[in-house]
């Protein structure tokens, strides 16, 4: 039998772990132009600037912001539904 407190220290080193890389991809930059169109966006996945001809918007940045966080989301849901979620990997460890 496996001891349940040892499996939450694992899950908690993981979640550091995981929060230290999302602070550096935050800290990445990618800047990609086509054309007239420029996007630079973050390792996080967030847009700093967008621009098309050279005119900028930060209304068209907000709204790419949060489209690319709904999708985030729902990959995660979608995730957690494949993998049957934490809760019950934690039930079984103390089987």
């Amino acid at each position: 039998m496996q001891n349940p407190l040892k499996a939450l220290g694992d899950i908690n080193r993981l979640r550091q772990q995981a929060k230290q890389m999302q602070d550096e991809l935050s800290k990445e930059e990618i800047r990609v132009e086509k054309g007239d169109i420029v996007v630079t966006i973050t390792g996080d996945q967030k847009i700093k600037h967008f621009s098309v001809q050279g005119v900028t918007s930060q209304d068209a940045v907000n709204i790419l912001n949060e489209a690319i966080k709904k999708s985030q989301e729902l990959a995660a849901k979608k995730l957690q539904s494949m993998t049957g979620g934490l809760g019950g990997m934690l039930g079984q460890m103390g089987r």
